[in-house]
């Protein structure tokens, strides 16, 4: 009954969800617009070949498609003749799958929720097994996954103490989705208890840590890390990325930036907006402001004191170019982003105090000293300026944060013996 009234809810404010989508977020980004029929579940079979049936993994947006792409990887070296659809919510969450993996697997939306646009997507695709990343829990998919015997892997699976207060609150529903779950791999014990507290069968549970750890730069980045810093003399300055930020943040960050210039006049802001619908604004704020920027897309830096990062897929790149970084939708209450991009470039890390989003992550990182947390743009200001005038500190600091990633890897093995048991046999 419950998802009986909830697939009725969605179907009442369904007209909502359409002009939200199309118009609205399509106003701002018109990928919101392409392949929209793929949000109702019409997918075309042509993206398998031979008809095999694909392994099914969902990633919502950008940075669960950058978190899961060692896993697709390791899948991929270990049953190269798997057929692979990555589906996610966003446009960026699609191009970056593009820009990860090319032409080797298949990508596309998944549909929203209705169980008519589930049942229609699970039909025409009949995958092997559904590999779900984190908390993208969706009760008709997973049903529906459950009634046709596809078995449901949800990966990397974290959940917060405020996460779990809200499945409380539609406990009846909740009940549905933990039911559907075949195994789930969660970072940590504490995030087990509580997928357990809302209804997990204990014996479903494994603890697999987080694949977000296991993140090594590879020869090929390391190489366009060293290539960034020959095109913008970084070698010469002090450089300090502020990625995935948002509205609000980008103003506290461009503040920052121009006390630290009173103290070193040749330092670098490189600033990264989450969004790509946000780069025109960043650049607004900037063109108002008294520095000097170029944008990464027009290729035509000279010096400046700021370098807009309007481009996709370099974020990582522009971390191991620099001296610190502050990760962003953290001095807001957005929950933060993934610090282990740049830790795992031995890049030290500035958090804001709202990190809940990772909270799998963000104390281990403080705990061996390689994150510091700061409240505002004040103690933003001062700890940039702390680590431009002690460049040792600030080595360490990075040191001690690609310490915490390479103390905590190991999860993608593990999270591959499970996905393994739950691929068919080949013929």
């Amino acid at each position: 009954m419950a998802r009986i009234f909830y697939s009725l809810a969605l179907m009442i404010i369904s007209p909502l969800i359409v002009f939200y989508l199309y118009v609205l977020r399509g106003k701002k980004n018109p990928g919101y617009r392409a392949h929209f029929k793929q949000r109702f579940g019409f997918v075309d079979k042509s993206l398998f070949a031979n008809n095999n049936k694909p392994l099914l993994v969902h990633c919502a947006s950008v940075g669960e498609v950058l978190a899961a792409t060692p896993l697709i990887k390791a899948v991929q070296k270990a049953h190269p003749k798997l057929n692979i659809l990555i589906t996610c919510n966003t446009p960026t969450g699609r191009e970056q799958i593009i820009t990860q993996f090319k032409n080797t697997v298949a990508c596309c939306y998944l549909p929203m929720d209705f169980p008519f646009a589930t049942a229609r997507f699970l039909k025409r695709v009949k995958p092997q097994a559904l590999c779900i990343l984190e908390t993208e829990l969706w009760p008709n998919l997973m049903a529906s996954s459950r009634n046709r015997n596809i078995p449901v892997l949800v990966l990397n699976a974290r959940l917060s103490e405020k996460s779990q207060q809200g499945y409380q609150k539609v406990a009846k529903l909740t009940h549905i989705i933990m039911r559907s779950i075949t195994v789930l791999a969660s970072h940590n014990k504490t995030d087990a208890k509580r997928f357990i507290e809302l209804g997990l069968e204990p014996h479903k549970s494994k603890v697999t840590g987080s694949i977000k750890f296991d993140i090594t730069p590879t020869q090929e980045q390391l190489t366009k890390v060293t290539a960034l810093k020959q095109l913008y003399n970084l070698e010469q300055r002090f450089i300090w990325v502020a990625g995935s930020t948002h509205p609000i943040e980008h103003e506290q960050v461009i503040s920052a930036h121009k006390n630290l210039l009173e103290k070193q006049p040749n330092a670098l802001l490189i600033i990264a907006p989450r969004h790509p619908e946000q780069f025109d604004k960043v650049a607004d704020l900037l063109t108002q402001s008294t520095l000097s920027f170029s944008r990464r897309s027009n290729n035509n830096y000279n010096n400046e004191n700021v370098l807009l990062a309007d481009t996709l897929g370099e974020l990582q790149y522009l971390y191991g170019a620099a001296n610190v970084s502050f990760i962003g939708g953290s001095l807001i209450r957005r929950g933060g982003h993934n610090p282990l991009e740049s830790a795992a470039f031995s890049v030290g890390v500035i958090s804001g105090a709202h990190t809940y989003n990772f909270d799998h992550i963000y104390p281990e990182l403080i705990k061996l000293k390689g994150a510091i947390v700061v409240d505002n743009a004040d103690e933003l200001t001062q700890q940039l300026i702390a680590l431009n005038q002690n460049s040792k500190a600030c080595q360490t600091l990075g040191k001690k944060a690609a310490q915490c990633v390479a103390n905590n890897q190991g999860a993608i093995q593990k999270t591959l013996n499970i996905i393994n048991q739950y691929l068919e046999p080949k013929p």
